[in-house]
């Protein structure tokens, strides 16, 4: 099968407009979560939420962006850096070779209520904008993508819940792996709005004890973790075969070595260590590593008590303590469907510079997730095999291991 690089990576994301702008803020330690002003009037228990400032959207021409929501915009805007990044021009983009794959957990949140809102209250079709659709199904943002930069090749909306970005990477993988396309554009979007925010809250899922001290929360792994915050953006990466990168001469950020997925059949929403181990044993052995060899976990931990219980009990069975692990959600809040790809982008930035960025808020370590190498300050630590780990609901596990070429 064909080897499969990163070349081109673009994010919009609670901490910036582009990914360099976001990697300079979580290195400045910087965090995106507030107190949500506008949701003060619900009944949210929770009200911190980390958004994304949506700007120059106008640049996107009006005729194409009267079918995006929120949204498809930021992965608009987040595919035209990546591509920009990459070096790949309109030639390229129109091939036919160059396909595109991005997830997401729904379609826009806020258009889904603004239409079928106005539904329910006039009951009459009449009132109904019908572009409006376009930002609600549920393959809206690909949709968006392809027409905007006039895509021809493959398109697809994996969704994996909240692991639809990284999902969306690893099915990149594979198409590239068998040829059926030799560049991929691939990733995840989200857009944050009180709805989506309140369905977590019902589940009791949600942050709701910082609610006057944003920025110590989300708190992955720590004692006092009391659940997620919802944010929302944009990430995007431009996967090539090794031997389309070489021919042009193309920057290469890392290898993408594995990828597996897998379902934990067990609960629509509650993880479970034993679905994470067997998902991550399995990209493992599709990039014909061992857990030795990696230098470094990108968690998915959100600050949930189960969900970073059983993710730290899956990575203390594989790893340890002799692998240094983080979690980027004390930044960026749990962007969804995007935060697969916006963390990936940060791994990778963090391979480039040979610094490992700690768990922020992470102040005194869970009983129940001890027993690993959590990183509580920035570390200099050259790491050339990552892995990637993106777990979602409905027992979704998805993990992907990279390596510095």
């Amino acid at each position: 099968m064909n080897r499969v690089v990163i070349t081109g990576v673009g994010g919009v994301s609670p901490l910036g407009q582009t990914a360099d702008a976001m990697c300079a803020a979580i290195e400045a330690g910087a965090t995106a979560v507030r107190r949500m002003r506008d949701w003060e009037s619900s009944d949210l228990r929770g009200l911190l939420g980390a958004p994304a400032e949506l700007i120059d959207e106008r640049q996107i021409p009006r005729d194409a962006r009267r079918s995006m929501g929120r949204m498809s915009i930021f992965a608009v805007q987040a595919a035209q850096q990546a591509l920009a990044d990459a070096g790949l021009g309109p030639e390229s983009v129109v091939s036919g070779r160059l396909g595109c794959a991005i997830g997401s957990t729904i379609g826009s949140t806020a258009s889904i209520t603004e239409l079928y809102g106005a539904f329910a209250r006039t009951n009459s079709l009449g009132t109904l904008v019908p572009t409006k659709f376009f930002h609600c199904i549920s393959n809206t943002a690909v949709m968006n993508v392809v027409n905007t930069l006039g895509i021809t090749g493959w398109m697809q909306a994996p969704c994996g819940a909240c692991a639809s970005g990284a999902l969306a990477v690893g099915e990149a993988l594979d198409l590239i792996r068998l040829g059926r396309q030799d560049v991929m554009l691939a990733g995840g979007a989200e857009e944050l709005h009180l709805i989506a925010t309140g369905m977590f809250d019902l589940l009791n899922a949600t942050s709701a004890g910082f609610n006057d001290r944003p920025e110590n929360s989300p708190r992955p792994f720590d004692r006092d973790r009391d659940g997620l915050v919802c944010g929302e953006g944009a990430g995007m990466l431009v996967l090539e075969s090794y031997g389309h990168a070489a021919a042009r001469d193309a920057r290469i950020y890392a290898e993408v070595q594995g990828f597996s997925l897998s379902a934990s059949g067990i609960h629509v929403s509650q993880s479970n260590n034993a679905g994470m181990i067997r998902c991550i044993t399995g990209a493992l052995a599709d990039a014909g590593v061992c857990a030795e060899d990696v230098d470094y976990i990108n968690a998915h931990a959100t600050g949930t008590p189960q969900g970073d219980r059983e993710e730290a009990e899956a990575l203390r069975s594989l790893f340890g303590r002799n692998t240094p692990v983080s979690s980027l959600k004390g930044y960026l809040g749990h962007t969804l469907g995007a935060s697969g790809a916006l963390e990936l982008i940060a791994t990778l930035r963090m391979m480039d510079k040979g610094v490992l960025y700690p768990t922020r808020n992470l102040e005194n370590v869970a009983e129940d997730c001890e027993g690993l190498h959590h990183l509580t300050r920035f570390e200099e630590r050259r790491a050339n095999i990552v892995l990637k780990n993106s777990f979602g609901f409905g027992g979704v596990n998805c993990a992907l291991v990279l390596e510095r070429i």
